[in-house]
């Protein structure tokens, strides 16, 4: 029997590989010959993702219609397609900053800085104090042979020639220096809460003046300090200046102006303590300077220092076991208190000196 007389022949499976790889093409070309209805299709890049609803709600079926090249619109009034969002651009932070590590100290090699400071210079001349000299410096009123200085810190010849300008000497000129007798009660410098400084005693009534005596301004307040310090329950010559070239002779380092005192004491020195007064005693473990030390009577002494460490008479006595129970400066340098009344001042006279 032949295949044409076998009607069941195109169904039998052939044994021949090569005829079933013939047949598989015609099975395409009829499956493409297939009419096939249209049905919406998403590509599948542009495909929206299904989101899952929970149940009994209502959804909006995923789908786009292509009505025009380049445009996508949402079936049944959705919401704009949104495009595939763009991965963030990683975000830059700044970098640590370095730790800075402290700077080395520098060390200064060679030779010295030749010449010695200006300002010290003209403080040792007697010609101002080093901040007023500093002062002068700055606003150009100082010329070192002829020549206007003006930077801090200038170093010259100490042999120099130094002129200062008609400016400074008029600033100098308004310097003043007071002589206070200053009464128990008062602080001589920086005051602590509860006391009083006695450059409050400086006014025009407590004045007490003198025939071609300048007259008290407020504006002579400005600068004015006191030259050494006076206990708060000491009396005596308090002298209080805005004159540089009086501050470095009464309490500069290398001053040699007296101090004179009367001390009234209370106690019994011990053996040789007149003699550890005069010379041999120590305060904050340095040896105090010689000292002229006399006594008056059984309570009373009397003192004359060339240096002025803080309560420095009272210390000394409680070292020789005497109690000062009153003390009154009555001489600083050449100047004396004399019957100035307590609690009253004056100017220093252009004919006084210390």
């Amino acid at each position: 029997m032949t295949q044409s007389d076998d009607p069941w022949a195109k169904w039998r499976q052939p044994t021949d590989a090569a005829a079933v790889d013939a047949e598989k093409p015609a099975k395409t070309e009829k499956l493409k010959a297939a009419p096939v209805e249209p049905v919406a299709s998403v590509p599948k890049a542009e495909a929206l993702p299904v989101e899952s609803k929970p149940a009994g709600t209502l959804g909006v079926k995923a789908g786009l219609r292509s009505d025009a090249p380049g445009k996508r619109t949402p079936l049944r009034g959705g919401s704009p397609v949104r495009k595939p969002m763009a991965a963030a651009a990683p975000v830059e932070r700044p970098a640590a900053r370095p730790v800075k590590k402290a700077a080395a100290p520098v060390v200064r090699s060679g030779p010295p800085p030749e010449g010695t400071r200006l300002s010290k210079v003209m403080s040792e001349r007697g010609m101002c104090s080093r901040r007023e000299a500093d002062m002068w410096i700055e606003r150009g009123w100082v010329f070192v042979n002829g020549e206007q200085v003006c930077e801090l810190g200038s170093r010259i010849d100490p042999a120099a020639e130094i002129t200062i300008s008609t400016e400074a000497k008029k600033d100098q000129a308004k310097a003043v220096t007071i002589l206070l007798h200053k009464p128990v009660g008062y602080v001589s410098g920086q005051p602590e809460p509860g006391c009083i400084p006695a450059v409050t005693l400086i006014t025009a009534e407590t004045q007490l003046p003198h025939s071609g005596g300048p007259e008290f301004k407020p504006w002579m307040l400005r600068g004015l300090a006191p030259a050494g310090r006076l206990d708060i329950d000491s009396t005596g010559l308090l002298v209080l200046t805005s004159d540089g070239r009086v501050a470095k002779r009464l309490i500069g380092e290398d001053s040699e102006a007296e101090k004179e005192y009367l001390v009234r004491v209370s106690g019994e020195m011990i053996k040789g303590g007149l003699e550890l007064l005069r010379h041999g005693l120590e305060l904050d473990g340095k040896p105090l300077k010689q000292a002229w030390v006399k006594q008056l009577n059984e309570d009373q002494l009397h003192f004359i220092l060339k240096e002025g460490k803080k309560r420095q008479i009272r210390r000394m006595c409680e070292l020789v076991g005497l109690q000062v129970v009153g003390l009154k400066r009555v001489r600083i340098g050449r100047i004396r208190l004399g019957d100035l009344p307590m609690g009253q001042w004056r100017f220093l006279r252009a004919d006084e000196a210390f």
